[in-house]
């Protein structure tokens, strides 16, 4: 198996996985491209790349070819993993894109959980009627935003600390 056909399988399945972390949505309407869960694929497929060198190492005649795929899984994952973390490159629209479908997995979980206690389902059934209406806000302001955005010398409002 040649290098080109193990980067080909990297990149299938870092794709794969993007494309997985869409399925637990409630609602087809709530999918939207996520910055955020583009970043965590390469960080899982930066992941898989370190470990299935480590597993395949013999297998690949060039060593230096293999410690520089090491080196650049490890790159990437920092990368990715700052990426995720800092959230530098997600502006309004782009957190309200990552925020739908991650407020989806909310009602989803929600709605289709088996709960016996009714203090317990009026907790869901409260979390499924206040996300569906966020998301309802989101898709209003994203497509606002698009046609009317928001000027470039508005100041921006500092991030929240923990």
């Amino acid at each position: 198996m040649g290098y080109a056909r193990f980067g080909a399988m990297i990149l299938a399945s870092t794709l794969v996985m993007f494309g997985l972390m869409y399925l637990n949505t409630w609602s087809v309407d709530h999918l939207a491209f996520s910055q955020t869960r583009a970043w965590m694929a390469l960080l899982m497929g930066a992941t898989m790349t370190f470990v299935m060198m480590l597993f395949m190492f013999g297998m690949y005649p060039n060593r230096r070819a293999n410690f520089a795929i090491l080196g650049g899984s490890v790159l990437v994952f920092a990368a990715s993993l700052w990426l995720v973390r800092s959230q530098a490159t997600v502006g309004q629209v782009a957190w309200m894109q990552a925020m739908i479908p991650h407020h989806s997995i909310a009602v989803l979980t929600s709605a289709r959980a088996t709960l016996r206690d009714p203090r317990v389902r009026r907790l869901a059934d409260g979390i499924i009627e206040t996300q569906l209406r966020e998301i309802a806000e989101m898709q209003a302001l994203v497509a606002d935003l698009q046609r009317n955005p928001t000027p470039a010398e508005a100041p921006a409002l500092p991030p929240r600390t923990p």
